[in-house]
């Protein structure tokens, strides 16, 4: 399909925990892109209520909704013992900041099923997923109310099965992309890491027919002619849009962005339990093998990173980084979507 299936090349990618807002959403689309809100850690009420908000600036939009992983839900003895043992590490974090770790909790599905239907009652013209694959009625409800459905894969193999539940678009995610990767099959059933998100592109590029969004360090206008030139309609872009004046990114987050004093990113499961790359700071390096357990870590460190972020301390904080984080800037969104739209 054509580039008008979004209506732009350049989309911002949707991120959780207060950084996508109604205003990036305006900002993004006055530059010439498409914006995107984001559903995590939202109850379903806090969704619609900014789906109203943007409704009201009428711009278009997506909306992205996490896909419960159901081993998450349930883990067994062996798994809850780990978690067990990563929360006892985590309570000298927990007295630095006279905070309490909260007790582990298994039943967090980010109220998927009334954010779900909360689409099918009251539909956008966008949803994307990650963190796994819908179910095939679930796309296909969307479908037929007439929202385009976007799976997001980081492999070949994820893209094929995504494939089979009929969405009309994918984000091909790179693992250079900062915050959480959306992979869903177990790495060894996932081919090799390609070296750059071009490559990732144009392998999936290689297996499957649908429109592709590429996603991964696209920092600037040179990346988005790349990914274009290699076969995607469109870029999805995060890290760019960190430091803007429309970004809901707590502050602390976006002067870290900036601080020469942070020289590397790295994959890290510390703060929330699942695979995600950020600025290596302390608590990326103090807790190197935190185990898997998304969500059931994110809310174990949660008054952690509340409390760091209060304090204006960046070394306990996720600070969410793709690895050309260097090239972030300040100013406002629209500009900065300018500049990579501009000549195209």
């Amino acid at each position: 399909m054509p580039v008008s299936l979004f209506g732009t090349p350049l989309i911002a990618a949707p991120m959780a925990g207060g950084t996508s807002t109604p205003a990036l959403v305006q900002a993004v689309h006055n530059g010439g892109g498409l914006g995107f809100l984001a559903a995590g850690y939202k109850s379903p009420a806090a969704m619609m209520a900014e789906i109203g908000a943007v409704r009201a600036l009428n711009v278009p939009f997506g909306m992205n909704v996490f896909v419960p992983d159901p081993r998450q839900l349930n883990p067994g003895r062996e798994e809850r013992a780990l978690l067990e043992a990563y929360r006892a590490t985590l309570e000298p974090e927990a007295e630095r900041y006279g905070v309490t770790l909260p007790a582990l909790r298994f039943d967090d599905d980010d109220a998927w099923q009334d954010k779900i239907e909360a689409l099918l009652t009251d539909p956008v013209e966008f949803v994307s997923f990650a963190f796994g694959l819908p179910r095939k009625s679930v796309v296909q409800g969307l479908q037929k109310k007439g929202t385009r459905v976007i799976s997001s894969v980081t492999s070949v193999q994820e893209a094929v099965a995504a494939a089979e539940q009929g969405p009309d678009a994918l984000v091909v995610q790179h693992g250079s992309a900062g915050a959480h990767s959306a992979a869903f099959l177990p790495a060894g059933k996932r081919s090799p890491a390609a070296t750059t998100t071009a490559e990732l592109v144009a392998q999936v590029r290689g297996v499957v027919e649908l429109p592709l969004i590429a996603a991964g360090a696209i920092m600037d206008n040179a990346g988005l002619r790349e990914v274009l030139e290699t076969g995607a309609v469109a870029a999805q872009v995060g890290t760019a849009l960190v430091r803007t004046d429309e970004s809901g990114a707590r502050q602390v987050h976006k002067d870290a962005l900036g601080d020469p004093g942070f020289t590397d990113t790295a994959m890290t499961r510390a703060f929330t339990g699942r695979w995600a790359r950020s600025l290596v700071n302390e608590f990326v390096r103090d807790h190197g093998d935190a185990p898997d357990g998304y969500p059931a870590i994110h809310h174990l460190t949660s008054p952690v990173r509340a409390a760091a972020s209060a304090a204006g301390d960046p070394h306990r904080l996720n600070l969410w980084a793709g690895t050309g984080w260097q090239q972030a800037r300040l100013g406002s969104a629209t500009s900065i979507v300018r500049e990579f739209l501009n000549g195209l």
